[in-house]
């Protein structure tokens, strides 16, 4: 097993999602609607802009694990000047490829994506089953995180 990683493009969306849907699925989303329109939709918007970007593990023709960074600003605050901020998603890896420091290698190269971006900080909402790579990686929870549906 060789392990490449390089960005998503445009011709990876559709595979991408795929995943994205297992993912949602894994974590226990009530599935009541299509997705896969708006998940189209919101990657080709923010590819093209650059406000979002994935790298992906690849083994031989197979993307066996993806990660996600959106890009949104804000305006400045004290723990982030910039008002820039990365809020990471779609941090997936096939059941067979996981323990063998995929997910690691992807969450550095999307941080370093933040960075390049000029983000002050990185957020996730983050499963329980990825609450230990976060903490790993130097990601402090925020308890004060609350979110109202319209």
């Amino acid at each position: 097993m060789n392990i490449q990683y390089r960005k998503m493009t445009s011709a990876d969306v559709d595979t991408f999602i795929t995943m994205r849907i297992k993912q949602l699925r894994e974590e226990g989303a009530t599935e009541d609607i299509d997705l896969i329109p708006a998940l189209k939709d919101y990657y080709s918007r923010h590819m093209a802009d650059g406000t979002f970007v994935s790298w992906l593990a690849i083994d031989g023709d197979k993307i066996v694990g993806t990660s996600g960074m959106s890009f949104v600003e804000k305006p400045p605050y004290f723990s982030c000047p910039t008002g820039r901020i990365g809020l990471l998603s779609s941090m997936f890896t096939d059941p067979s490829y996981r323990r063998m420091g995929i997910a690691k290698e992807l969450l550095s190269r999307v941080v370093d994506e933040a960075k390049k971006y000029g983000c002050g900080c990185v957020q996730i909402t983050a499963s329980d089953m990825g609450v230990l790579l976060y903490t790993d990686f130097g990601f402090v929870k925020n308890g004060n995180f609350m979110q109202y549906k319209l």
